[in-house]
């Protein structure tokens, strides 16, 4: 393949070098902003052999090249326009400038989640496999793995104390990566996290059942009572004391000499937004947030199977305005307290989705007698069936069409049946074949049902759409 020609035809298919304002290149996607997107010549970019797929979301203009091609065509690409090679967070940047607020805010959301989503997974991985010891009817009639084997008593709360770490101190990792992403020392971020989960404090989980008791400790100070109370397992009061604290920090660094700097900043920006988190911001978003966990969980519990089949039907539409990255606060809540929530209905629905792009994609490869795209389509398939679906729904079923809307209503099909056997998820992983881990042990074979319905309804969907089609274009 020749690399350079091939960079020279997508450029001039974007328009030319004046249309380019930032470029970088990610594993297998060009990642580009345009100063205007009218510009691009989507025909010619749909016949290049090497361009797999494209599609436009968050401001960026991404072109599909797949594995060990994307890099040396970004390579000749930008020495025929002229620029710096770039990261993706420089191109993240330069495409939040298009944004809308909401479109912001979403991006915002990621930027803060997304890092901490490993530890988060290595977390709920833990938990399914230490369920996987102490479920009781998983293996054996009546009895659990550590029954039938007490030598392994140890090992399972070996692994149930690593898998809590991460949820028990939750707001740490939240404030770290808040505060940097709003601009602040994400150490002091940190600090703030630590003091919302000080082991003086009383336990969070424990609040409840305290204020029904009228037992909750409190610090009296000149007859002023603040709540001395923990906040394991949230994520909004963590949320906005670190946009605080960022702003707080900033205001008081920008006033005070540079050789104080380091003694008097960090000082008063912990104290100052220690006590508005404790006396303000924390019971007021604490309510909030529960409000809106436990108002999903009603929500799913309530309209059971209609509720769940309309999500599902509506996430890869979600997926594509990237308003999915916003559903990672909400079920690292549900997650987070699992004890109450029983786990998350998220990634359940979300594999739904992908499992349903995986099969109008591979429809798509048995009855295409397009060789480019059955080259596409048979990898992408197989991508999306592993929780990946990028180069499924972008390079092949929105640009047919047709296998899009038979993947939404298999995916809301899945769904349905999702909400029927009440799947739910103790971890975030790869939303699709992988993500049987994920699962609750005494939902795993439902979660199998569900994929394969959701498949199989997408897959004939994708079929039967395509032989209506071919009798229109006859017609």
């Amino acid at each position: 393949m020749d690399h350079q020609k091939v960079a020279q035809d997508v450029l001039e298919a974007l328009g030319g070098k004046d249309n380019i304002s930032a470029a970088a290149h990610c594993a297998t996607r060009l990642r580009l902003v345009l100063h205007d997107e009218e510009k691009v010549d989507q025909k010619a970019l749909e016949e290049m052999e090497a361009v797999k797929g494209t599609f436009s979301t968050g401001g960026q203009f991404q072109i599909i090249f797949g594995a060990g091609i994307v890099n040396r065509v970004y390579q000749q690409f930008t020495k025929l326009t002229g620029q710096e090679e770039m990261s993706t967070s420089d191109v993240k940047q330069e495409s939040a400038k298009k944004m809308n607020p909401l479109q912001r805010f979403v991006k915002m959301l990621s930027d803060i989640f997304v890092p901490i989503i490993p530890a988060i997974v290595a977390g709920g991985l833990l938990m399914g496999l230490n369920n996987i010891l102490t479920a009781e009817d998983l293996f054996l009639d009546g009895q659990s793995l550590i029954d039938a084997y007490p030598n392994m008593s140890g090992l399972a709360a070996l692994i149930n104390t690593f898998a809590n770490a991460a949820f028990v101190f939750l707001p740490i990792l939240i404030g770290f990566s808040a505060t940097k992403r709003f601009g602040g020392n994400p150490y002091l971020g940190a600090t703030l996290g630590m003091l919302m989960v000080h082991p003086d404090l009383l336990n969070g989980y424990d609040y409840a059942e305290a204020l029904l008791a009228g037992e909750v400790p409190a610090w009296n100070i000149f007859g002023f009572e603040i709540e001395s109370v923990g906040y394991q397992g949230t994520v909004l009061p963590v949320l906005v004391s670190s946009f605080i604290l960022a702003n707080v920090e900033s205001f008081i660094r920008k006033r005070v000499p540079s050789f104080l700097d380091n003694l008097v900043t960090p000082l008063f920006t912990i104290f100052i937004t220690g006590v508005l988190t404790f006396i303000l911001v924390s019971p007021l978003t604490r309510t909030a947030g529960d409000g809106l966990t436990a108002g999903l969980v009603w929500l799913y519990d309530t309209a059971g199977f209609i509720g769940s089949g309309l999500f599902g039907l509506l996430y890869a539409p979600i997926v594509i305005t990237g308003m999915h990255h916003s559903f990672i606060a909400v079920e690292t809540q549900l997650l987070a307290n699992i004890a109450q929530t029983g786990g998350s209905f998220i990634f359940p629905i979300a594999a739904m989705s992908n499992m349903a792009q995986g099969g109008a994609t591979l429809a798509v490869l048995l009855i295409t007698k397009n060789e480019k795209m059955k080259g596409v389509a048979s990898a992408a398939g197989v991508s999306a069936l592993l929780g990946i679906t990028e180069p499924a729904m972008f390079g092949v079923n929105l640009k047919l069409r047709y296998p899009f809307l038979a993947a939404i209503i298999g995916s809301g099909i899945g769904s349905i049946f999702i909400g029927l056997f009440h799947v739910q998820s103790i971890a975030l992983g790869a939303a699709g074949i992988p993500g049987i881990i994920s699962i609750r042990p005494d939902s795993m074979i439902s979660y199998v049902i569900c994929m394969a319905i959701s498949f199989a309804a997408a897959f004939l969907l994708t079929i039967l759409l395509a032989k209506r089609q071919a009798k229109k274009e006859q017609s």
